[in-house]
C-alpha cells in the first residue's frame, strides 16, 4: 500500500470517527431536547461542551426568568385576594379565566367550574347584558347582587390583547347613604313647606286686605306658633348636624349630674303647664363625664316626648339609677303607648307613629335622632319599652367608664 492509500484511510477513519462523535452527540441533543420536562444539557468535551454549556446556561437564565414570572402571578393574585373589590380577569370574548374571592362572593362565580364561561351566563340581569352589548365602559353599572339585597357597582376595564377586567365593589352602604339624603331633603322640604303656606297666606291677607288692627293681631296670632314651628326645625336640624360632625366630646370633663336632673324636671314642668304629675328619683351621688349641652339636649328630647304624647293627668317619672356596671337615667309616662312594629324606627329622622298628633303637639320628627347620637357620642344607647294604652319607659343607659364619684361641696 502507498503512502498515498496509507494517508486516505487514515483521514478516512479520522472522518468516520468525527462523523461517529457528531451522530452521537447530535443523538445526545435531540434525545435531550425531546423530553418533556428538560433536564441539564449532557456533558460533552470540545466544540459541543461548548454548545452544551451555551445551552445550561440559555436554561438556567430561563427558569430564572420562569420562577421571577411565576412568583409576580403569585404575587399578583394575592394583592388581588387582597383587594376590598371584586376582580375577574375575562379574555376578549368575555369569557372567565380567573376571579379572587371578592368576586366570588358578590357575583357567585367559580373560577373553576366556570372557567371560560361566558360571564353573561353567571352575571344574568339584563342591564349586564346590554353594558357589554354597548361597549362603553366610562361609567360604572350599578345593579343588585345576585342572590341578595346588596348593591354592586361593576366596570369593566381593557387591559393587554383584548383581555377585561371585571371590577365589582359592594355600594349598599353609600346607596342607602345616598337614599337617606334624598329622604332627608324631602322631610325637610315637606315639614318647612306647610307652616311656610301658612305664613305666605296671611302675610298676603294682611297686605292685600284693609283689616282693622285686632283682625291683624288675630292673624300675627295665627302666624306666630307656625315660625316657631320653624325655629324648632330649624334648632334641631342645627342640633344634629352638630352632633355629626363636632369633636369627641371631653372624657374627663364633669357634669355636675344633680343639678343637671333639677334642671330636667323644672323643664318638664314648664312643658307641662300644670297637667300632668312629674316625679323625679335618684339614686346615690355621681357625675357623668362628658359635654353637659349634649346630655342635657338628650334628656330633655326624653322628657319633652312624655309630656307631648301623655294625655292631661297623665304621670311622668324621671329615675336615676347607678352601679357598678354602669347607670341608667329614664322616662316612663302613662301615655298612649306605641305599637311594637315602631319601635325599631323610632329613632330614625323625621319618623313619625302618628303625623297628624305629633304637628298637634309641636314635634318636629327629630327629638329621638337627637338622643340616640347624642348619647352615642358618651357610649351610651337608647333602649325603649312601650305598649299601646299602657304607656313608654326611655332608657339612656351609660357604661361605667362615663360615671365618677359626685364632687363634694365646700362648705364656707
Amino acid at each position: 500500500m502507498s503512502g498515498l492509500e496509507i494517508a486516505l484511510a487514515i483521514c478516512a477513519a479520522v472522518l468516520g470517527a468525527l462523523c461517529f462523535r457528531h451522530q452521537r452527540e447530535l443523538g445526545k441533543l435531540k434525545r435531550w431536547a425531546s423530553q418533556t420536562r428538560l433536564s441539564d444539557p449532557p456533558e460533552a468535551g470540545g466544540g459541543w461542551g461548548e454548545v452544551f454549556n451555551l445551552l445550561h446556561r440559555h436554561r438556567r437564565a430561563a427558569l430564572t426568568r420562569r420562577r421571577e414570572l411565576a412568583r409576580l402571578m403569585v404575587r399578583s393574585r394575592r394583592g388581588a385576594q387582597a383587594l376590598p373589590y371584586g376582580v375577574a380577569v375575562l379574555d376578549a370574548d368575555y369569557r372567565l379565566d380567573w376571579c379572587n374571592d371578592a368576586a366570588r362572593e358578590q357575583l357567585g362565580l367559580d373560577p373553576e367550574h366556570d372557567r371560560k364561561q361566558a360571564i353573561v351566563n353567571m352575571v344574568r340581569t339584563p342591564e349586564f347584558v346590554e353594558y357589554l352589548r354597548l361597549a362603553d365602559f366610562s361609567e360604572p353599572l350599578r345593579l343588585g347582587s345576585p342572590g341578595s339585597r346588596r348593591i354592586l357597582s361593576l366596570q369593566i376595564v381593557s387591559f393587554g390583547d383584548e383581555e377585561h377586567l371585571l371590577l365589582s365593589q359592594d355600594v349598599t352602604g353609600a346607596a342607602q347613604v345616598e337614599a337617606m339624603r334624598r329622604d332627608f331633603v324631602a322631610n325637610v322640604s315637606h315639614e318647612l313647606r306647610t307652616p311656610l303656606t301658612v305664613l305666605a297666606g296671611f302675610l298676603e291677607t294682611i297686605q292685600d286686605l284693609k283689616l282693622d288692627a285686632s283682625r291683624v293681631r288675630d292673624y300675627v296670632g295665627l302666624m306666630a306658633p307656625q315660625a316657631e314651628r320653624m325655629k324648632r326645625l330649624i334648632d334641631d336640624l342645627l342640633t344634629l348636624s352638630s352632633l355629626e360632625h363636632a369633636p369627641p366630646p371631653p372624657a374627663a370633663e364633669r357634669v355636675a349630674l344633680r343639678a343637671l336632673l333639677e334642671r330636667v324636671r323644672t323643664e318638664a314642668q314648664g312643658l307641662s303647664g300644670g297637667k300632668h304629675r312629674i316625679s323625679l328619683e335618684a339614686a346615690g351621688e355621681c357625675d357623668l363625664l362628658g359635654a353637659e349641652s349634649e346630655i342635657s339636649s338628650a334628656f330633655v328630647n326624653l322628657v319633652s316626648n312624655a309630656v307631648r304624647y301623655t294625655p292631661a293627668g297623665g304621670e311622668i317619672r324621671l329615675r336615676w339609677n347607678f352601679s357598678a356596671a354602669g347607670a341608667e337615667f329614664s322616662v316612663e309616662d302613662s301615655g298612649i303607648g306605641i305599637d311594637p312594629e315602631h319601635l325599631p324606627r323610632l329613632t330614625e329622622r323625621f319618623y313619625r307613629v302618628d303625623r297628624g298628633r305629633s304637628r298637634e303637639t309641636g314635634g318636629t320628627g327629630l327629638g329621638l335622632s337627637i338622643v340616640k347620637h347624642a348619647l352615642a357620642r358618651h357610649q351610651a344607647a337608647l333602649a325603649i319599652e312601650s305598649a299601646p294604652g299602657k304607656g313608654s319607659r326611655f332608657i339612656a343607659r351609660f357604661p361605667a367608664a362615663r360615671l365618677a364619684p359626685a364632687r363634694q361641696k365646700v362648705e364656707g
